[in-house]
């Protein structure tokens, strides 16, 4: 599938399951807390969420002042800006219309 061109990450889904894949990521403090904000959202897959979790607790482990930083977006901002929430916080359009309630 490579020689045919198909992207490794495409031609990985006709393995078994259960094969080891390695991931090299480098980014910057503001780029890893940008990332995190996206990736443990509870509306992200599952995948990308567990391997943002474990990231987080080796930052942790050396930096915990950024490791403190790795969180969903939604804390950072104070409201969910996904269509639909999660529960943990209310989306930008219902923060407003309680606003326009009271």
């Amino acid at each position: 599938m490579l020689h045919a061109g198909i992207p490794a990450e495409d031609a990985r889904y006709v393995l078994p399951q259960a094969i080891e894949t390695k991931l090299v990521m480098t980014m910057n403090a503001r780029e890893l807390i940008h990332a995190a904000g996206l990736r443990l959202c509870l509306r992200a897959q599952w995948e990308i969420r567990e391997l943002f979790r474990r990231i987080k607790e080796e930052v942790e482990k050396v930096a915990p002042f950024i490791g403190a930083h790795l969180q969903p977006k939604c804390y950072r901002l104070g409201y969910c800006d996904e269509r639909e929430s999660c529960g943990l916080f209310p989306t930008r359009k219902e923060l407003e219309a309680a606003e326009l309630t009271k």
